[in-house]
């Protein structure tokens, strides 16, 4: 399931013209795919993999966590902290991956181009899969 969800997330990631390093994580946070198209950034090697590890830990994306952080429509963020701790990546591309119960069973993170458009990219892969989670 996770190499169907990353190969569904390049495949929008080339039809696009963007290059995407991509991280699929369970739900302890361990890896168990990543992929690099040819000419993606090695610095986004990190960041996918950083989206992943913060959906992995916290069942929610990580645009919620820069809402969380920074605030939201004018809003100050709840736990402004939360952006500078080690290891919370606070911008989109990271999504947590659920099963048809609710139950959180991994996440997906992904980096190469802007942060809405990776989180669009990690969205692809997990509606690529959306019938094995039910």
């Amino acid at each position: 399931m996770a190499d169907k969800m990353a190969n569904g997330c390049l495949a929008m990631a080339a039809e696009k013209g963007w290059k995407m390093n991509v991280a699929v994580m369970d739900s302890g946070a361990d890896l168990v795919v990543f992929k690099r198209m040819d000419g993606a950034f090695l610095g986004s090697v990190d960041v996918a993999m950083g989206k992943a590890r913060t959906s992995a830990n916290f069942p929610f994306s990580t645009r919620m966590v820069s809402e969380i952080a920074f605030g939201k429509d004018g809003a100050p963020g709840r736990v402004p902290g939360i952006a500078n701790f080690p290891g919370i990546v606070s911008f989109a591309g990271g999504l947590p991956v659920m099963n048809a119960a609710g139950q959180h069973i991994g996440s997906i993170g992904v980096s190469g181009a802007s942060s809405d458009d990776d989180e669009l990219c990690a969205q692809a892969g997990i509606d690529a899969v959306a019938n094995m989670l039910k």
